[in-house]
Order: C-alpha cells, then structure tokens, then sequence
C-alpha cells in the first residue's frame, strides 16, 4: 500500500510540473509555440503527437541520393533499435514496457506485420544483439534472451539488477563491443548535482554474462547513444548537456570514452568550462578532465549514433531542444572524420520549422542496404532512409553491359587515368580503415555492382557525374590495380 501511495504522489507531481510549465514557460520564454508546449509534455510524460503520413513526407527532406519513407507508424513510444535481419528491425518502448519486432516479408520497403517479442519490462531503453541473444536495458536491470530467426528461443534472464532509475534519465543504453563486452551507460540522477549513486552518469563495463561490472568511464551527465567506430574499435558516446544556462550554453557533446576518464559533469562543461554551480569544488578532478571531440549546438540533445559502414562516417538523432526560446536540432547529421577534426552536416530534417514541430528522432540504425533506420517517439513512427534506386535504375542496363565487357589493357589505363584526375586518394590513400584502402574489393563487389555503387556511394563519398563507360573503367582499375580480382572478373 506504501508503495502504491508513493507512485500516485509521484505521477501527480509529475502532472503538475508538466501543467506548470505548460501554463509558465510562456511568460518566462518569450516566443513559445504552441508545438513547443505539446512537445514539452512529451519531455515529462512520453505523450507524443501522431502526424498523417502524407505531412510527414511532405516535410522531411534527405541528403541528395536520398529518399525518405515511413517504415512503420502509431507505435507506442519508439526509441532504441536493432536490426536483427535484413527485413527485421527491433524497437524498444519504455513507456508500455515492450519491445516490437517490426517485419518487412515482402521487401517493400514498410513493415507488414509487428508483433511484442517481450512485454511487462521496466522501462526497457537500449537494445544489443550478441552471438544469438537479444540484450535489453531496462531502467533498473539488464536482461538478454535468445533470439532466433525472429522469435524467442528460451527464457528472458536478468544479467544486471539493482541499478537506480530516479530522478532524471533514467533510461539505461546499452552496447557490445569489439572486446565482447557489454557497455552500460547510466544517466545523472539530476540537471546538477554531486550523486549519491557513483553508478550515475557513467559508462559501465561487464563481461558478456554480466559478470565483473566496473565503472568505465564517469563525468558523463546522460551518455544515450553509444558506438564504436569501425576503423580503430574506439568508444564513441554522446552526450547531453546541462540545462539553466541560457539558450546556447552549455553545448552537448561526442565524446571519445576511454577507460577510467573523467569528462567533467558536473564540474566543467563544454570543453573543460569551469560550471557555475560546481566548478572548483574538485580541482584535482576538474583537471583531468577530458574534453569532447565534438561539439553540437545547446540543447540539442543528440541520442542515438551508428557509424556507416566502409567510411569514418557517423549519423546522429538530434532529439531537439525542449527549453530554448527558439526551437533547435530536430534533426538527424552526419559527422565525418577527416585528418582536420570532425565536420558535421545535415542528413535529414523538416522535422521542426519555424517552431512548428512534427517529430523528435530518436535513434539510427544501419538497414544493411545503404540505407538507415530513423525512430521518432513524438510522431510515433520508424522512417527509412535509403538510397534513390531510380538513380541507379536509369543507367543500369549500360552499366552492367560495359562493365560486364571482357577486360583489357586499355580499359584498365582509361580507369588509371581517371582516378589520378579525381581527389580519390585524398580519403583512399593508406588510412588506417581497411575498406578506405581498396582492399580485398573483389571479395564485395564484381565490375558491374562496383561500377554500379559509383551512382549512389555511401555518404561522405561524393557522387561524380560519370557516365557508364567511365564508371565501367574506374570500376576495371581498381579491381585490377589492388591485385585482388578473381579470374572470373577477367573472363
């Protein structure tokens, strides 16, 4: 009865502050929209905003060689994803405490069927797949179940319990790294504050099984999107930035997380900046802290990462900012690396203008076919992202036939020429990502499907005007060049 009582006086509070600052975030922030407030009771109580397909499309706009589509619509509450198959995506939702399988059986590009793999869970946020196991966080526990072609193959089993979920963010991220071990990230309690709780706003570290848990990383104030880049298995989080400081400061951040750093919450923000609540009350501390790699606009709460596989390329879920005078983020960008530091650009947006809020994406997820998943738990849609067929469509019969011609000297030299007239080499040339390098091409690609690639390449490779015979020759080349083409190429 006493903890029924303390849930009732908990959902009341919870009510009257998202009811107050409905009725007071107007006079004190000059400007509010109205789409703002609908969007602030989404911050405190999940309670989105469902929009007709047809004004989410119209809205939307993609990087070039881009299209956008609803993948599925009226979920619960979609965050967190995971693609378990080619035509099977995963989708956490904390406020019903389920997690959706979401299929595609006929390849068209929307889902067909949607069924709960789990339900009756706490909060369950992060997702992870791992040698046949479906692991979820939940917002006090960890669990996993096996997976296998869709369905569940055994019990559900709590790796991890204990874990506090009061207070702020107490959604709990989960990811497996390269080392096969399993990455936790567990938000503050607060906006600012020292926690009682030394597991708050952390990265955890346990063995696969959840054994031998151990903070990995702290000063993180809410670490929601977790990855780890392909080309060096480095640990990429972002993160949120504190609240109260004005509309555009403190940043949020990306951060490189190493083992036993300190990224400076709640003393320091931004790029090691004295907080004025807490700075100097660790001096020991405050001075190693790490700063962030990458910053992003205030408030504009960036969630989910994936990293794009073949190039140090990475997408970020801009949730979008809940408590500036003007609306920001709302968006999803692509950060690419490059030798002068990490460059950000827009990838998907539409989502806010002039105010008027339609969506909040959540997390991305790679669809394995070029492509992205996008969740938005304001709309309460999964879009997919993917690359412009008719793009390739329109000139894939005189691609296939050139490239698909028997192999020459000539040709190989055609293709020579035009890669030195081209600024390939200025990505390509002996980076540290194997897949930058131009190895082992043949074992991903014939002449055809790589002269075909040329049409619509992964984002940050530009797309050049070729037409097909040089496309058939570049292709020809670097097949030849890296000395990796199989004789049935040549034949």
């Amino acid at each position: 009865m006493l903890v029924l009582k303390r849930l009732l006086i908990a959902l009341v509070l919870l009510v009257a502050l998202a009811l107050l600052a409905v009725l007071l975030l107007p006079s004190v922030v000059p400007g509010l929209h109205s789409s703002s407030l609908t969007m602030i009771l989404n911050v405190f109580t999940g309670r989105g905003a469902a929009q007709p397909s047809d004004t989410l499309l119209a809205r939307l706009e993609a990087a070039p060689g881009y299209n956008v589509s609803v993948f599925a619509r009226d979920l619960p509450h979609p965050r967190m994803m995971a693609l378990a198959a080619p035509h099977q995506l995963l989708v956490s939702n904390p406020r019903p405490g389920t997690v959706t399988l979401l299929e595609d059986s006929d390849g068209d590009g929307a889902a067909d069927s949607r069924r709960d793999l789990l339900s009756g869970l706490r909060n369950p946020h992060g997702l992870a797949l791992h040698q046949g196991f479906l692991y979820v966080a939940e917002s006090n526990r960890v669990g996993r179940v096996a997976l296998r072609d869709g369905a569940l193959a055994g019990e559900y089993e709590v790796l991890i319990s204990g874990l506090t979920d009061n207070g702020n963010h107490w959604t709990k991220s989960i990811a497996i790294g390269p080392d096969d071990k399993l990455y936790l990230a567990m938000g503050s309690s607060c906006n600012v504050c020292e926690e009682a709780d030394p597991r708050r706003a952390t990265v955890m570290r346990f063995n696969a099984d959840g054994s031998d848990g151990r903070i990995f990383a702290s000063g993180l104030r809410n670490s929601v999107g977790l990855a780890f880049a392909p080309w060096n298995g480095a640990l990429f989080a972002t993160d949120n930035g504190r609240d109260l400081l004005g509309d555009n400061y403190p940043p949020c951040e990306l951060n490189r997380v190493e083992e036993d750093g300190f990224y400076g919450w709640p003393y320091r923000n931004g790029a090691n900046e004295p907080d004025p609540d807490f700075g100097g009350k660790r001096p020991a501390l405050e001075a190693q802290a790490i700063a962030p790699v990458h910053s992003f606009r205030a408030h504009n709460a960036p969630l989910g990462i994936t990293f794009l596989p073949g190039v140090r390329s990475a997408l970020v879920a801009l949730h979008g900012s809940w408590n500036r005078s003007t609306p920001d983020g709302y968006k999803v960008v692509r950060l690419d690396w490059s030798s002068a530091g990490i460059s950000e650009q827009d990838f998907l947006w539409g989502f806010e203008s002039d105010g008027d809020i339609i969506g909040r994406p959540v997390d991305v997820v790679d669809d394995g076919k070029g492509g992205v998943f996008v969740s938005d738990d304001y709309a309460k849609v999964v879009y997919r992202v993917s690359p412009q067929t008719g793009l390739a469509s329109a000139a894939n019969a005189d691609t296939a036939a050139v490239a698909g011609s028997p192999l020459d000297a000539d040709s190989i030299a055609a293709g020579a020429a035009l890669y030195e007239t081209m600024p390939c080499d200025e990505c390509h040339k002996a980076p540290a990502n194997p897949r930058l390098r131009l190895e082992n091409l043949a074992e991903r690609y014939t002449p055809t499907s790589l002269a075909a690639y040329f049409l619509t390449p992964t984002p940050p490779m530009p797309r050049y005007e070729l037409d097909a015979e040089q496309r058939a020759h570049l292709a020809h080349y670097l097949l030849h060049s890296r000395g990796q083409a199989r004789a049935s190429h040549l034949q």
